[in-house]
């Protein structure tokens, strides 16, 4: 987008709602851009800016180093607008790296808020751990997602000591890790002992039965119609 369609817009050349449509289609054709009213005048954000402002944050796809720097950025940033505010935290993802996961998760116990968790599609691996790791009470899944729980994995080469060092290594972060589901979901370690020894698919229902997630989402009901919008155990309850 070129600097000078911006001059012309400020002397009234150009109206500024054309050039804010410019701007969107050069930042990216796959991230949608919203224009908004303001006191003074329109404002373009991406869509991710968007629901930031209002303290939701997407965590979407494989989780890298840096997703993991995005999130944690984020985490931080509102944290710094209001440590009382609830974070709402939408996880749709197959899982990724573990020491990246685990800065996540570190940041999501660190801050004060109290961080509302929402499963859109899939929390595999990593994911369900970070959907696990939100406030009790808080912690949602849509009706159609599925969950995924197992024993971290990776590969090692080298030499014998180097490959008997990594090893020890992954045994390590197992223990870890079933500590955090321990923790979150208040199963005795043996029972995830056993069941993260393979992978373990659930449905919503059966995560919330193990204790991975508190409440199921149903579709709103058509209108006319009075049903609850919630499954779950503890009462209906809205989202936000």
């Amino acid at each position: 987008f070129p600097a000078q369609s911006l001059v012309r817009a400020v002397g009234g050349l150009l109206p500024l709602r054309r050039d804010l449509r410019l701007w969107a289609r050069h930042c990216s054709p796959l991230v949608p851009i919203v224009i908004e009213q303001t006191g003074r005048g329109e404002r373009a954000y991406d869509i991710y800016s968007r629901l930031l402002r209002e303290r939701i944050i997407c965590v979407m796809g494989p989780i890298d180093d840096t997703v993991a720097s995005l999130v944690v950025a984020q985490l931080l940033f509102l944290q710094s607008e209001s440590n009382k505010k609830p974070i709402h935290m939408y996880i749709n993802s197959p899982g990724g790296m573990v020491t990246a996961g685990l800065a996540i998760y570190d940041t999501m116990q660190y801050i004060l808020n109290p961080i509302s968790t929402w499963c859109v599609g899939q929390a595999a691996s990593m994911g369900s751990l970070l959907l696990a790791a939100g406030t009790h009470g808080m912690r949602h899944s849509l009706p159609n997602s599925r969950l995924m729980i197992h024993q971290p994995s990776g590969g090692a080469y080298g030499q014998a000591t180097d490959i008997a060092i990594q090893a020890e290594e992954i045994q390590k972060l197992k223990r870890q890790i079933n500590g955090i589901y321990a923790k979150h979901t208040r199963q005795p370690i043996g029972v995830l002992e056993q069941v993260m020894e393979r992978d373990r698919y659930m449905s919503p229902i059966e995560a919330q039965e193990f204790g991975l997630i508190d409440k199921v989402l149903v579709h709103p009901p058509p209108d006319g119609e009075d049903e609850p919008q919630l499954i779950s155990k503890e009462g209906a309850d809205d989202k936000p």
